[in-house]
């Protein structure tokens, strides 16, 4: 059964619950002020990584205490459809945005190149949404693991909603669908994709998860060095994981490599390329550290087949678009490559743990204007970083999950993150937020519909007399003759 802690403004007062007595104890000053009562749970799991639930006992004597009309301390709640659990508002409506701008670059990108994703160095639109989704998955897990029964039950609840999410991923992004305009199914298993979305945000929240499980202090918090001194530990580890990544990157040795392209849709035969490489530290699509481990430890036929450089300018005519290759296009344009790989999935750990300094921050600091400070602070030095970076030659760079597009794409999730608290909490515009708190309530569900195109597929199934009479060529999206 959760406890009650009452906060006042100006004196410190408590309310305990003797069970000697059978009545609620004032403990403190200011007995006269009128309370505001905050619900301090001894229990914060959910159901999925994305929820924050509370429990509280329905016959607590403090559910008949009056509630304060002035209580603008701490984030707003909602209950849940199921009962019994709350969803912090503000989280479910940046969730919310973050899949409306998904759907938007999805379909809107073809459209309007300059909001696709970046053929190689640089970010656009699209490539802001992969990162803000881990910063949300950081902030949820702060929120969630708030207070625990029992650390060894919550990791085991961890491992298994992360083992989920790496199934699902293998199932909507190994090979198995063939996508639009083919109503085939199935993949080999020897070309399998092993890595991709859902894999990159399962291992994130894995990681990311037994740290908040198992590496916390115990200090009060009562200011950003005491947060960071509490959490020291989740910080030691956000820089290790930040130092092996650069050093993986710019120390490892890429020698000369070599892949294998078809002659022809129906022939056996295959024309080998040799991608001449030789060196260290390389940023370029070819001979950088990130696709050499994939090839190494994946194997080149486990990875992304329709690589993001083959709309870069050397490989493609069309470009920003898939198109013909020039005719001077390098060996390297047709090789695979996987855009959520091993090396790059640890700057998206690190995404992950600013995510969730931002939970810790709304967990330990019930002030508005000290939360927003504590806020705009990190999100200010991240990007100011980044760009910083950038222009010195490591350029951002979402393939690669480069350090400085780590750290501009961070800090852009604390910004708006900071900009969607003030309006829903702060200034209370909430009536606007009906459609985006959906989307953010069942982010998942949108995302293997619209993303993953298995509603396309699923509409193209029912046709008239021949495939192609389907309701995907009605709307000019299936195939054509």
């Amino acid at each position: 059964m959760g406890s009650y802690q009452l906060i006042r403004e100006k004196k410190d007062a408590r309310l305990r619950w003797d069970p000697q007595q059978g009545d609620v104890i004032v403990e403190g000053e200011g007995k006269n002020l009128s309370p505001r009562i905050e619900v301090i749970t001894s229990d914060a799991t959910s159901n999925n990584d994305l929820e924050l639930s509370f429990q509280k006992s329905p016959t607590s004597p403090l559910s008949t205490l009056p509630k304060s009309s002035g209580d603008h301390g701490g984030p707003h709640f909602r209950k849940s459809k199921s009962g019994g659990s709350a969803r912090l508002l503000s989280l479910d409506i940046f969730r919310g945005t973050t899949v409306a701008l998904m759907i938007f670059v999805e379909y809107a990108g073809g459209i309007y190149p300059a909001i696709n994703h970046s053929p190689w160095d640089g970010i656009t639109l699209a490539d802001f949404v992969m990162p803000f989704f881990l910063f949300i998955v950081g902030v949820s897990l702060a929120l969630a693991y708030k207070n625990m029964p029992c650390r060894l039950t919550a990791t085991g609840k961890a491992i298994h909603r992360a083992l989920k999410l790496l199934i699902l991923g293998l199932f909507l992004q190994g090979g198995y669908f063939h996508g639009i305009k083919n109503l085939t199914y199935g993949v080999d298993v020897e070309r399998i994709r092993w890595m991709g979305i859902l894999q990159r945000i399962a291992i994130s929240f894995l990681l990311a998860a037994m740290c908040e499980i198992w590496l916390k202090g115990d200090n009060k918090v009562n200011s950003g060095q005491s947060l960071l001194k509490r959490y020291h530990q989740q910080w030691a580890m956000a820089i290790m994981v930040t130092a092996l990544y650069l050093s993986l990157f710019y120390g490892l040795y890429v020698p000369d490599w070599e892949y294998q392209m078809p002659m022809g849709i129906s022939s056996s035969e295959a024309k080998i390329f040799t991608v001449k490489c030789g060196v260290r530290g390389d940023s370029g699509p070819a001979c950088n550290a990130v696709g050499m481990i994939d090839r190494k430890i994946l194997g080149i036929q486990h990875v992304y087949a329709r690589a993001i450089y083959g709309r870069s300018k050397e490989c493609s005519v069309n470009s920003p678009n898939y198109g013909p290759l020039p005719l001077d296009a390098p060996s390297w344009c047709q090789a695979p490559f996987d855009p959520e790989g091993l090396l790059s999935s640890l700057m998206a750990i690190v995404t992950c743990f600013i995510g969730l300094h931002y939970g810790h921050i709304i967990v330990h600091f019930k002030d508005h204007k000290v939360r927003i400070q504590q806020w705009l602070v990190p999100s200010s030095c991240l990007v100011l970083l980044g760009v910083t970076c950038d222009c010195l030659g490591m350029h951002a760079n979402k393939v690669l999950y480069s350090f400085s597009y780590m750290c501009i794409t961070a800090g852009s999730a604390g910004f708006l993150f900071t900009a969607v608290y003030m309006m829903v909490d702060v200034w209370g515009y909430r009536h606007w937020t009906t459609i985006l708190k959906w989307m953010g309530t069942n982010a998942l569900l949108i995302y293997i519909l619209v993303s993953c195109n298995i509603l396309p597929v699923l509409l193209q199934g029912f046709y008239w007399r021949r495939p192609e009479n389907n309701i995907l060529t009605m709307i000019g999206v299936g195939p054509k003759k």
